[in-house]
């Protein structure tokens, strides 16, 4: 696959920001433990890190939907693949997200946790691209906003491609 891929958010200022997001998460839930559910496979860079950082005590989840498919546009039809391992119910829950488009995926996975009753849910995302929001949702803690680009690396794809590159990149 042959694109130009332009630096948006260098690895530096995105390590930067994470231990800050992790920061705050260990200052909101200090002397609690914390349930953190990823969204696969975008946000596992994103969530390995923000853990990482962490001093809370925190316990692994994911769940997998799609709504790309292969493409650089939602189709809007969210597919829901892996449902999560454990139950949240009484549990404190972050979901994190890699990237805030429309809202549209995560309006369905909000709904969908909280009939399953956590004690609290809150969403945090890495990216945030509010101009193409079109259900009314905000996280609790975004990293950056950025511009309606397709962005791709730290777990963000193009047909399954560069996600390992160490830094957020604007497709050309």
């Amino acid at each position: 696959m042959d694109v130009n891929i332009e630096t948006l958010i260098d690895q530096e200022t995105l390590q930067k920001r994470i231990r800050e997001m992790a920061e705050e998460l260990d200052r909101e839930y200090e002397g609690k433990e914390l349930r953190v559910i990823g969204i696969l496979k975008g946000s596992v860079y994103f969530m390995c890190e923000l853990t990482r950082y962490m001093k809370t005590p925190v316990t692994l989840d994911f769940l997998s939907v799609s709504s790309y498919g292969n493409g650089m546009e939602s189709t809007g039809v969210i597919h829901f693949n892996k449902d999560l391992d454990e139950p949240i119910e009484g549990r404190d829950v972050i979901l994190v997200e890699d990237i805030m488009d429309t809202g549209r995926t995560l309006s369905f996975l909000i709904n969908v946790l909280k009939e399953r009753k956590p004690a609290s849910l809150k969403v945090i995302t890495l990216l945030d691209k509010p101009s193409r929001r079109l259900v009314k949702i905000e996280p609790a803690i975004t990293g950056f906003t950025i511009p309606d680009r397709f962005v791709v690396g730290y777990g963000l794809d193009y047909a399954q491609n560069y996600r390992n590159l160490p830094y957020i990149g604007v497709i050309e």
